[in-house]
């Protein structure tokens, strides 16, 4: 099955860091958007982050701006989020998504599908 699986995850404390891994299995990114989002429980999902593969532009939300990092290794067909001054409100389930894609950009609205399980991400004093 074509397929996205969420890893790194875990329990930081605020100001800490962590890096989550989105790795594809079954295709290959290229040609691909891929983007980060969150839900912490009883709220709606939040955007937080997209990356096109081919050009490597990136798109933030502004809450992460100057936190997080979106980047890509294509020989391991993987995406990446380098999260950096955790605060007590990134704490959520963190998930990856893509869709094909012929534009050089990527916004936080395009259809993304194959969604996966997420990995829970808690900032915690």
């Amino acid at each position: 099955q074509l397929q996205l699986v969420e890893s790194g995850g875990g329990l930081v404390q605020p100001g800490g860091s962590l890096t989550l891994s989105c790795a594809a299995s079954g295709f290959t990114l290229d040609l691909h958007a891929v983007g980060w989002f969150r839900q912490a429980p009883g709220k709606e999902r939040e955007a937080v982050s997209c990356i096109t593969i081919t050009t490597g532009s990136t798109n933030y939300a502004d809450s992460v701006k100057g936190r997080f990092a979106i980047s890509t290794n294509t020989a391991k067909n993987t995406v990446y989020l380098q999260m950096n001054s955790l605060k007590l409100e990134d704490t959520a389930i963190y998930t990856c998504a893509y869709f094909r894609s012929t534009s050089s950009y990527c916004t936080m609205a395009d259809p993304y599908h194959s969604w996966g399980q997420g990995t829970q991400v808690t900032v915690s004093s």
